[in-house]
């Protein structure tokens, strides 16, 4: 579905993506991390279409990418969740996810109405399910829960009906047992809307508990691409990432 091929991206004498090629296939769910400064976000930033590669392609389904807008980009059916939430405050959280769903069906002027079209209401209802949001969903997005907003996030970049979801750090700023519930409906939406997830995590309990695949980048270059034993076993990771403490247990 997505495809990396020899990407880089340079900032003056910096290299942040040196030779990047990645594969993530149709409905795979796959977590990038590594450390900071590694070239996690630039990737993601690369993807979308708000930075342009120096040389390289980036193919979703076989088609290049590189050089379209990031509205394209998201029409051709890449949507994103940042780190820090990006939401309407002086909306509710249902009236956001209408104003999302209506600017992908092109239907954005009749929010301007009383009286949104049924079609643009019951998508709205149906992501405010599919998420658990009905008890907040009449709450300004400026009062809920930090975690309710990044699950708004998510919410407002599904209603574009994308073929991949790239979130940033979506359990970021969160208590253990918030993050545990994050990452639960993270894994449930990927597999009730079955289309290729990619996420840039920290956390590596959550890690190996959750991705099929992950790839490990270090000074913008890729260390590593495996399972969650592969990557836990992988000398090179250790030194470079991991460390040698045992990653913390997972709730049962």
């Amino acid at each position: 579905m997505l495809r990396l091929e020899n990407v880089v991206k340079s900032f003056g004498g910096v290299v942040a993506t040196n030779d990047v090629s990645l594969n993530f296939p149709t409905d795979s769910l796959s977590a990038v991390i590594g450390p900071n400064g590694a070239g996690k976000t630039t990737l993601f930033n690369l993807i979308t279409g708000h930075l342009v590669p120096d040389s390289g392609r980036i193919l979703l389904a076989d088609e290049d990418i590189v050089g379209m807008a990031p509205a394209g980009i998201v029409r051709k059916g890449i949507g994103r969740a940042f780190q820090v939430a990006s939401i309407f405050p002086t909306l509710t959280v249902e009236q956001s996810l209408m104003a999302a769903v209506a600017s992908h069906v092109h239907m954005s002027e009749s929010l301007l109405t009383a009286f949104p079209p049924r079609s643009v209401r019951e998508r709205a209802g149906e992501l405010i399910d599919l998420l658990g949001m009905a008890p907040v969903a009449r709450l300004l997005c400026s009062n809920i829960s930090h975690g309710d907003q990044k699950l708004l996030d998510i919410g407002l970049a599904l209603a574009l009906e994308p073929r991949v979801l790239l979130l940033d750090e979506p359990t970021a700023g969160m208590g253990p047992e918030e993050r545990w519930q994050m990452i639960g409906t993270v894994r449930r939406l990927w597999e009730q809307g079955r289309m290729t997830l990619i996420f840039i995590e920290h956390d590596m309990d959550i890690v190996f508990e959750v991705a099929e695949t992950i790839h490990v980048l270090r000074y913008g270059s890729v260390l590593a691409t495996g399972s969650a034993d592969d990557i836990r076993n992988n000398p090179e990771v250790i030194e470079a990432y991991l460390g040698t403490e045992t990653p913390e247990e997972v709730p049962a």
